[in-house]
């Protein structure tokens, strides 16, 4: 019984030295480090905003809310959520990701392969686009817009003609990211709500990789959601004062998080 024990002792230790050289040998890497959500200030957003676009610019939020018939931008004073500026879509359509470009805002819309210029002044609407596919979320850097749609592909466009430039496929490790939503960009780094997650993925315009999570379980009492809707999708950024903000699908909160240590 004895030398029974002992080999299968020395058996069951080959074996897990041996799966350990094989996963090493298939190149599997570890997923990407999490940091928590650590909250610095709670600021004041209407229940009414489905919210689908957000980002911050000279002191205001600017939203961009969806479902059809219920669509519309927003321009909010922060500190109180004073509405200061409100545009309603056609009802015909679902309202998705917007972006600041110059002058103007450029939002698109779900599945209807259409999108508008609105002049940022006045919120009216100077033009359209057209694409292929769905519309999600959208953000930009100093040169590029950056688009989601559902699936675990970022898109780069030429801000002029919303034409296609280039493509990144996001992993953690070897793994997909699908249903990224809401984007923003932050610090050389795109960050991305995943549709119906508490996480935030931070990654790497470069080559799709995931360099880090922000768990924000919790954030939001599930007392304070309306609905199984009411889920993490709105991020917000003020470079010149480095605070990062987030929010969600009709939440009675903004809030403003620490930023995590870049990598």
């Amino acid at each position: 019984m004895i030398v029974h024990s002992i080999t299968t002792g020395i058996f069951v230790a080959l074996f897990a030295t041996s799966m350990s050289l094989q996963a090493q040998m298939s190149g599997h890497k570890p997923t990407a480090p999490t940091a928590p959500c650590r909250v610095v200030a709670k600021l004041p957003h209407s229940t009414e905003n489905y919210t689908e676009g957000f980002f911050y610019r000279d002191g205001h939020f600017y939203e961009g809310t969806g479902r059809e018939g219920h669509s519309s931008v927003i321009v909010t004073e922060p500190a109180t959520g004073k509405v200061l500026q409100h545009h309603e879509l056609p009802h015909t359509y679902f309202g998705e990701g917007i972006v600041d470009w110059h002058d103007n805002l450029l939002e698109w819309t779900w599945q209807s392969h259409t999108g508008f210029i609105l002049d940022r002044a006045s919120l009216r609407i100077i033009g359209q686009f057209h694409y292929d596919g769905e519309g999600w979320g959208m953000t930009r850097t100093a040169t590029e817009l950056i688009t989601s749609d559902g699936t675990a592909i970022l898109r780069f466009r030429n801000p002029d003609t919303f034409d296609q430039t280039r493509q990144i496929v996001v992993r953690d490790a070897d793994r997909p990211v699908q249903q990224l939503n809401e984007l923003e960009f932050v610090d050389g780094e795109i960050y991305a709500n995943v549709w119906h997650s508490d996480r935030i993925a931070r990654i790497s315009p470069k080559d799709g990789r995931v360099l880090g999570w922000i768990d924000c379980t919790g954030l939001l009492d599930a007392s304070q959601k309306i609905d199984a809707e009411s889920v993490l999708n709105g991020i917000a950024y003020d470079a010149q004062h480095h605070r990062l903000f987030v929010t969600g699908k009709q939440w009675p909160s903004i809030f403003e998080i620490r930023l995590p240590a870049a990598k």
